[in-house]
């Protein structure tokens, strides 16, 4: 696409918007007399167009949109607009303080919503990950910069300081703006160029993650300090306790606290869109505790996103749900809004125009040189190095905001925070191509290549979407062991388990069942490195007064990804058939028998699970992988060929190397889970039987089958017949055909 086309759509969009914004600002100027609520929504439609045309602009140019959003608003405000037609750009734009505080309003809960945003897309298992070589660049590159920030706040002469005798506190925000690095530019060009999973992607996002979460809490204290007015020891120490406690508290009970009120509001309420209500009272209820702390709201908003993004489960929904309104009418709003107090035209004066390019100089220079000796401290290349202090040299949307806060609380002068604005888009525009020019030469690792195939395949998987399961359990051995295959599965990944148990008047067997569920997630989270082992599984139980179909049927509607269930010794039994019907969904059904029904409280010791390379049998061999993984069990993959096109070989052709692509996909499958697999290849011979036979040496045989219509359980000759006849336990992993896909 050349650059004229490129343009073309944009061009005639910002034409028409300019035939637009004429009457619009015309009718703006007649409302003018006073607070008027056509004129606020005037402003918010001009602000949105402008910010996504521009943004529409700058993606195209391979630039973050939120640049365009700032440079919309620049060109709207005194720069550019008011300079063509400072009648109409006052008119739309008045200075009038009851009329901004409309508009104000809107971008400060902006803000908060981006902060909240920002804070979900915080990692904390990345961060930890890469804990070393992050901490050594985040250390090194906020404390050089920041220092030279400070020193140059305390040179700066008092007609460019707010007020001179706050100098001090206009140092440090300075020395912030200069320090941080913006977490989401970072993040969106990173993953923009797909190195978001290379080892020296991680460490970028890791640092620019802590980064931000320094800069956030500096600018907290410097917010305290800068209320009391003067630079007292007792408020300072009163500040720092403050932001220790409210982190210790809120990153330990608060993240519980969170997560119970997520899974409660989505389990409990009926109407539209609850969760993200009760996010949005979170969010205020901690930007309100750090305020009655003598912080910035904008901690508690931004540790509330990383509290919400650590809830087990929802996450992503509760994501997509806030940033569709967050990107279409907040961030041009705010954005738009700092760039209107950006005015440009002061730097037509000399000697303002070489304190701003000093500013970038100092700036960049600084956090580059800053991150390169943190990455070479953190055992990183000097190539890695080289690229984390040209990724890292992005202020983006979090200077805005810094600089926002410092405006508004009157330490930053008009001046000083037109030349703020003006680094974070140079420095950020700089960024991508500088990035991309450092990455490019970077080689891969054998072990970072082998680590990227682990990742790519658990982002694909069937049972890395899985979220949260449903477990039907009972007294029975066949319920126990069911429940212990559940919290097998559930441990490695951190994701909580709801058991329905039939109801007793002193309730032991509920306790029993979550006991159950406890006992093997702890031993399948011992298994798990810390990729997989992300938090402490949730079991709940609860107690089953009607038929498993309802109770199934209701708690269904909660959201569950997987039903895990006992049948019967009648594989005809109409309540099994009610039940399965009851959960839309995929379903692992167990057939229970031989050592599990003597030891049921025991993980399986030998898992078998026949191949065939279709997508139903992939997911079975997922499932069969992971509880091979978590009980640390030995696990078999047969593959049987019949010279017949039907049962396990639909699909296939006849031959050896279609069967022999079978078993290297399956120990693919294994070696991205670190798991050793034994695959065992028959020429010629009935599935079933050669399925029985080596049954007779397992423990438990899994396989991935799809649901077949009809009102009786069905899953196909093969798996019908192994679940009926085979000496060991079975666990068909089900599913509904093509949806299930």
């Amino acid at each position: 696409m050349t650059s004229t086309s490129l343009l073309r759509p944009t061009g005639r969009a910002a034409a028409l918007a300019a035939c637009l914004l004429v009457p619009t600002a015309a009718a703006a100027a007649q409302a003018a007399g006073g607070p008027s609520e056509v004129l606020f929504l005037a402003q918010i439609l001009v602000l949105i167009v402008a910010g996504r045309l521009m943004g529409e602009f700058m993606e195209r140019i391979g630039q973050p949109a939120v640049m365009g959003q700032l440079l919309a608003g620049i060109m709207l405000g005194p720069s550019l607009f008011g300079l063509l037609a400072p009648e109409w750009q006052h008119a739309l734009f008045p200075s009038s303080p009851t009329q901004k505080s409309m508009i104000d309003a809107v971008a400060q809960v902006g803000v908060l919503i981006l902060l909240l945003l920002a804070g979900m897309e915080t990692d904390l298992v990345l961060v930890n990950r890469v804990r070393r070589a992050a901490a050594t660049v985040s250390i090194s590159g906020i404390a050089l910069p920041f220092a030279c920030g400070v020193a140059l706040g305390e040179l700066l002469p008092d007609s460019m300081i707010a007020d001179p005798e706050r100098r001090l506190i206009t140092a440090l925000f300075l020395g912030t703006a200069l320090s941080i690095s913006s977490v989401k530019i970072v993040a969106i060009v990173v993953r923009q160029m797909d190195f978001s999973r290379r080892n020296v992607g991680q460490v970028i996002l890791a640092s620019a993650i802590i980064d931000d979460t320094i800069g956030w809490i500096i600018i907290a204290l410097t917010f305290g300090i800068a209320s009391t007015g003067v630079l007292e020891a007792w408020p300072i120490v009163r500040s720092i306790a403050g932001a220790v406690l409210f982190l210790g508290v809120s990153l330990t009970i608060g993240r519980r606290i969170v997560a119970t009120a997520i899974r409660l509001t989505n389990d409990h309420f009926v109407g539209e869109l609850p969760v993200v209500s009760v996010v949005l009272v979170i969010m205020g209820t901690l930007a309100l505790i750090t305020d009655a702390l003598g912080l910035h709201t904008v901690l508690g908003a931004f540790v509330a996103g990383v509290l919400v993004g650590e809830s087990p489960i929802l996450t992503r929904k509760i994501e997509e749900q806030l940033r569709g309104l967050t990107a279409a009418l907040f961030m041009p709003v705010f954005f738009g809004l700092s760039g209107l107090g950006t005015d440009l035209t002061v730097l037509a004066d000399p000697h303002l125009l070489a304190v701003s390019v000093a500013l970038v100089l100092i700036a960049s220079v600084g956090k580059f040189a800053g991150a390169f000796v943190g990455g070479a401290l953190g055992g990183l290349t000097t190539r890695e190095s080289t690229a984390l202090a040209c990724g890292m040299n992005a202020r983006g949307s979090t200077e805005v905001v810094v600089a926002s806060i410092g405006l508004s609380m009157g330490v930053l002068s008009q001046t000083l925070y037109t030349m703020i604005v003006a680094m974070a888009v140079i420095t950020t525009l700089a960024m991508p191509p500088s990035l991309r020019w450092a990455l490019r030469r970077l080689p891969l690792r054998p072990e970072e290549k082998q680590r990227l195939e682990r990742e790519a395949y658990e982002s694909q998987s069937f049972v890395g979407a899985f979220e949260r399961l449903l477990v039907l359990s009972d007294p029975a051995a066949g319920g126990r062991f069911v429940s212990r295959l559940a919290g097998l599965l559930a441990g490695p990944l951190g994701i909580p388990v709801t058991t329905l148990v039939q109801a007793t008047d002193d309730g032991s067997e509920a306790a029993a069942a979550q006991s159950v569920v406890r006992t093997g997630a702890d031993e399948g989270r011992s298994t798990a490195g810390d990729d997989l082992a992300r938090r402490d599984v949730d079991v709940t139980t609860r107690a089953v007064a009607g038929t498993p179909a309802a109770a199934v049927a209701e708690e269904a509607r909660r959201g569950y990804d997987l039903l895990l269930a006992a049948a019967g010794e009648d594989d005809g039994d109409a309540r099994l058939d009610e039940t399965l019907k009851a959960f839309d969904g995929p379903v692992a059904l167990a057939f229970v028998r031989g050592e599990a029904l003597r030891r049921p409280d025991s993980g399986p010791g030998r898992i078998l699970v026949p191949v065939n390379g279709t997508p139903s049998s992939r997911r079975g061999l997922e499932v069969a992988l992971l509880l091979a993984r978590a009980a640390r069990a030995e696990i078999t993959a047969v593959h049987v060929n019949d010279g017949r096109r039907r049962g396990l070989l639909r699909g296939f052709s006849i031959g050896r190397r279609p069967d022999l692509a079978v078993l290297r996909e399956a120990t693919a499958m294994a070696e991205a889970l670190d798991v050793r697999l034994t695959t065992r290849f028959v020429r010629r011979g009935e599935p079933i039987d050669v399925v029985l036979g080596a049954a007779s040496s397992a423990t438990l045989v899994v396989m991935g089958v799809t649901r077949r219509p009809g009102d009786v359980a069905r899953f196909g000759r093969v798996p019908d017949a192994v679940a009926l006849e085979a000496q060991a336990s079975v666990l068909l992993v089900a599913t509904e055909g093509p949806s299930a896909a």
